[in-house]
């Protein structure tokens, strides 16, 4: 299998005068194309600032973080969106939907700004997908929270990520709602082979992927292989 995401002695410092604070201590690991992979541990042992790192959605203070062969450090603003346009797909905790465009406009963002022609079809078809055909002209604030974290995972797939990021992806929902949710994100990501990556406290969720990193005061202490 090849190797999509590579980071390498990669540290977090951020700094206020004189005094620093380490929120990543030289974190290193690979990830396979196509596999699936959890980053757990308590509130503050840096997971999101982790997740922001491999994503390209920050920058490491130092060390390396490839992804898809390309080098994220050194890359100016414009070259990394560049990146995630064509290579990322994410979703968060708080749905980050824009709220004055329907589900279906949501969706259709990602393919509009790769360009792409004749995007509505393949909007509608994985708005089915998601069971929400007959809500996608429907604004976010007339979707439940269940419902909004459906299209974001419609969103996050239109672009056919060949890797994707979830950050707490079922952190705002119950526990009727969330199995729902991570069901269709397990689903969807087995049909469309894309890499997984999740940042979560729930550990059945966890348990779910194929590899576990567990992270505690910016330092990874274990890393379990559980299929």
């Amino acid at each position: 299998m090849n190797t999509i995401l590579n980071l390498e002695e990669v540290s977090k410092i951020y700094k206020s005068g004189d005094r620093s604070l380490t929120v990543l201590d030289k974190i290193s690991f690979s990830i396979e194309a196509g596999s699936t992979m959890s980053i757990v541990g308590p509130s503050g042992s840096g997971k999101t600032t982790l997740l922001g790192l491999c994503a390209g959605l920050d920058r490491s203070t130092s060390g390396k973080v490839e992804l898809h062969e390309t080098r994220l450090d050194g890359l100016s603003e414009d070259q990394l969106a560049a990146v995630r346009n064509q290579y990322v797909g994410f979703i968060f905790q708080n749905f980050q939907l824009l709220p004055t465009l329907t589900a279906l406009e949501n969706v259709m963002v990602p393919l509009e700004l790769r360009g792409e022609k004749n995007i509505r079809p393949r909007a509608l078809d994985l708005l089915d997908k998601v069971g929400l055909a007959e809500r996608s002209h429907h604004y976010p604030t007339q979707l439940s929270g269940g419902e909004q974290q459906r299209v974001s995972l419609a969103r996050a797939f239109s672009n056919r990520p060949q890797i994707l990021f979830a950050d707490e992806p079922t952190g705002n929902l119950d526990a009727e709602t969330s199995e729902k949710v991570v069901k269709l994100l397990f689903d969807l990501n087995r049909e469309a082979g894309t890499t997984l990556v999740v940042v979560t406290h729930d550990l059945d969720l966890a348990a779910k992927t194929q590899r576990i990193i567990k992270i505690k005061g910016g330092k990874i202490i274990s890393d379990t292989q559980t299929q």
